[in-house]
């Protein structure tokens, strides 16, 4: 992710040394039905074409003019990272964030929120903070941004490059990394809490092929998938070079074999002979892969991009298209899949039996996000029941991978239809939001072999 213009990262063309060059031509499928602009393009497969923008450049006709014609997607450059929004602590600021929402809302397009935590662009006072303390302004900050957009933004970022460079595969050192492993998981249940519409996103760079760091989230959202944890998606930021990983597709693909959307969020390519190829190749993987929902470009004109020099967009310092617009655009109109279908609305099974469930808190002044595991005994079991207490004067707000009954004093939650069913000491979680303090004796848990 681009830090206010500055110069790129050392790492951002890792991933596309190695790359290979596409071939050029893309025929148009039927010039007849060809739409004209990207974004156009784009939703005749259900799909979004995006660019992020800056509230600054907002005044500028020529901006301006090619935002409102070509895209059907807006992501804010830097207007909703945590330093912007939150500058000191318990003091939200969302005037340019939300210049960017009702921009978005004009043109009748998709916002992006861009993004809930991020180890770079904390505000100082974050920063300066650690362990207990920044958990819970971490929590709180993603709570109160996210319920300030509710019901507005089609997608968040919620997390930002976690993870380290090199052939580890492992997380990046970070004061957000240090309050705990599972800061990621509570930043997207908290996250979810907030706004249960918005899809949920982790979102990195040098990851677009297949990879130690690539496979190191790979990694991550399988085993989030498998215990329940809310993401939908994952973005791959797609800043390169002179050429595109061979297996750039596949890559896309594996990930959305776990269950998730992939979303090219913040793609650029350095101008050289390669530049309408690879856009067109990015492309036509995007148009393959069914649950690839949408492209960003990240900036509108050269002269915007944080890539000084490099001339890395699809129109030039003027506001005149280049042939990687060509290229993309007739990539677009070529077709592709669409995007998957609703998951399954089939009625969970009915509780019946006995099991044991455990429940963990991450608590701030007012409030928590309880996250609870449910263990099968020594049989499988095919549907659960899970009862808790509360505390006076406690209720909850909100839930995911779970239906509650009742929100104050005595609740019962149930299994939904994708996490009934376990095996032999399996388990799987489930959590709720809630005002007030969180639950402190042991869960009942019932359910059926």
């Amino acid at each position: 992710m681009p830090l206010f213009g500055t110069s790129r990262r050392t790492a951002l063309l890792v991933a596309a040394v190695a790359g290979v060059t596409v071939a050029a031509g893309v025929a148009l499928a039927g010039t007849a039905e060809a739409a004209g602009t990207l974004g156009a393009s784009a939703a005749q497969s259900g799909r979004y074409f995006g660019a992020a923008i800056a509230a600054g450049k907002l005044g500028d006709a020529t901006y301006t003019g090619i935002l409102n014609r070509e895209f059907n997607a807006v992501t804010p450059e830097n207007e909703m990272k945590w330093d912007a929004t939150e500058p000191s602590q318990g003091r939200f600021t969302y005037t340019n964030g939300d210049r960017i929402l009702n921009q978005g809302i004009s043109m009748g397009a998709k916002v992006r929120g861009h993004a809930l935590l991020w180890y770079q662009q904390e505000p100082g006072w974050a920063q300066s903070m650690s362990g207990t303390a920044l958990r819970s302004a971490m929590m709180n900050h993603v709570t109160q941004v996210a319920t300030h957009y509710q019901g507005k933004i089609y997608a968040w970022d919620v997390v930002n490059e976690a993870f380290a460079d090199g052939g580890s595969g492992a997380r990046r050192d970070s004061n957000l990394q240090r309050t705990g492993n599972d800061w990621i998981e509570a930043a997207f249940r908290a996250a979810r809490a907030a706004d249960p519409n918005a899809k949920l996103c982790y979102n990195d760079y040098n990851t677009d092929g297949v990879n130690a760091k690539s496979t190191g989230v790979y990694n991550m959202v399988r085993d989030f998938k498998s215990r329940g944890v809310p993401i939908d998606c994952v973005g791959f930021q797609s800043h390169l070079g002179t050429g595109l990983p061979g297996d750039y597709q596949s890559n896309l693909q594996r990930f959305a074999d776990l269950g998730v959307d992939v979303q090219i969020t913040e793609l650029d390519v350095a101008q050289g002979g390669n530049q309408a190829n690879i856009y067109a190749g990015v492309t036509r993987a995007c148009m393959a892969v069914s649950r690839c929902t949408g492209i960003t470009v990240w900036g509108i004109r050269d002269s915007d991009s944080w890539r000084t020099g490099e001339n890395p967009l699809l129109f030039d310092n003027s506001g005149n298209k280049k042939a990687a617009y060509t290229s993309v655009l007739n990539a677009l109109n070529a077709g592709g899949g669409t995007t998957s279908p609703s998951p399954s609305t089939s009625t969970p099974p009915v509780p019946t039996g006995a099991c044991s469930a455990t429940v963990s808190l991450n608590s701030w002044n007012g409030g928590f996000v309880a996250t609870v595991r449910v263990t099968a005994g020594s049989a499988g079991v095919n549907g659960w029941a899970v009862g808790l207490t509360l505390p006076s004067g406690s209720a909850v707000t909100s839930t995911w991978s779970a239906t509650n009954s009742g929100s104050t004093g005595t609740v019962s939650f149930r299994n939904v239809d994708y996490n009934g069913t376990l095996a032999a000491g399996a388990a799987t979680e489930f959590g709720f939001q809630g005002t007030g303090t969180g639950p402190t004796a042991t869960p009942t848990c019932s359910a059926g072999s």
